[in-house]
């Protein structure tokens, strides 16, 4: 029995390392990203740049998850640095009534919480609690 489950944490493993993407935690710390403040979003996205949201605390486990699966990927990463896009953080580890209000705003209580503004969606567009790639890539502008 114990032969069996060693098979398939080991198979388990090898599927993991080998579909999912590689993560690039190295690079992401390396990303710019400025405290939220959602008053200037409006003439960033006059000015052409994209902004992307991310409000998260230290203790939530699905924020650490969007991060692990979603943010940290190195395609993730490449398109989160593009020169037109400006990167926003909101940490809500500790109560903050300015992000609090600010989430009130559209009905999210809670963390995590990722929006996508641009000109193409300048009221911006509210993406999945749980993160995926494919989500976060297609709510971004194409390439330029």
């Amino acid at each position: 029995m114990l032969g069996v489950l060693s098979c398939l944490l080991l198979l388990n493993a090898a599927v993991t390392y080998f579909v999912f993407p590689k993560e690039d935690s190295q690079a992401y710390k390396q990303l710019t990203w400025h405290n939220l403040q959602p008053e200037q979003i409006p003439a960033w996205v006059a000015k052409g740049k994209t902004v992307f949201v991310d409000v998260s605390a230290d203790w939530c486990n699905i924020c650490k998850a969007n991060k692990d699966r979603v943010l940290h990927q190195a395609v993730v990463v490449e398109r989160l640095k593009n020169k037109d896009m400006l990167l926003m953080r909101g940490d809500l580890t500790q109560s903050d009534a300015r992000i609090e209000a600010y989430l009130a705003r559209y009905q999210a209580y809670g963390v995590p919480f990722n929006i996508v503004y641009s000109q193409a969606q300048p009221n911006g567009l509210v993406l999945p609690r749980v993160l995926s790639i494919d989500d976060l890539l297609s709510a971004l502008p194409p390439r330029g």
